[in-house]
């Protein structure tokens, strides 16, 4: 590939990975329930342009449970489910997400790194196209193996509104 981004619209709930101008894969993803917002705690998406910091999971099966970006050991179930209803899932794959853009995205109380935005794999029981997320971007296990397999770290991700 060439040049490779990211592209995720909040409006549309959709990721595309262009190389160039063309479109190489897409997919519905899941945005922030509170809507775009750079703020720490606001449990929004943010906006602008971002890079892939780091990659984790290569290698794991579909469904890995993650706890501060480690396998737990789990393997998502519904009973799993079940057991703690409450639970964010973040399964799979994670790509961690840093800001470009100081006093935007990056530093201080707008830091996207810092506040733990991923995009990552969630049960596929979860509503894809629309906002449910505590602001990372949530896609589809099979989604999230392909996308993770086709980027690098260092891909830019452009999230617009």
């Amino acid at each position: 590939m060439s040049q490779t981004t990211i592209r995720v619209s909040i409006a549309n709930q959709q990721l595309e990975l262009l190389d160039g101008d063309d479109v190489v894969f897409q997919a519905t993803v899941s945005t922030a329930l509170n809507g775009a917002g750079e703020m720490a705690g606001s449990e929004c998406t943010p906006r602008g342009r971002h890079v892939i910091r780091a990659m984790i999971g290569q290698g794991c099966e579909a469904g890995t449970v993650f706890v501060a970006r480690r396998p737990t050991g789990e393997i998502y179930s519904e009973g799993l489910q079940q057991q703690q209803p409450g639970r964010d899932w973040i399964l799979t794959r994670i790509l961690w997400l840093s800001g470009c853009e100081p006093g935007k995205n990056r530093f201080g109380n707008v830091d996207t790194m810092r506040r733990y935005i991923y995009i990552h794999g969630c049960p596929d029981s979860m509503k894809m196209g629309v906002a449910d997320s505590h602001g990372c971007i949530r896609m589809r296990n099979t989604d999230v193996i392909q996308l993770f397999d086709l980027v690098t770290n260092d891909t830019e991700v452009v999230i617009e509104e």
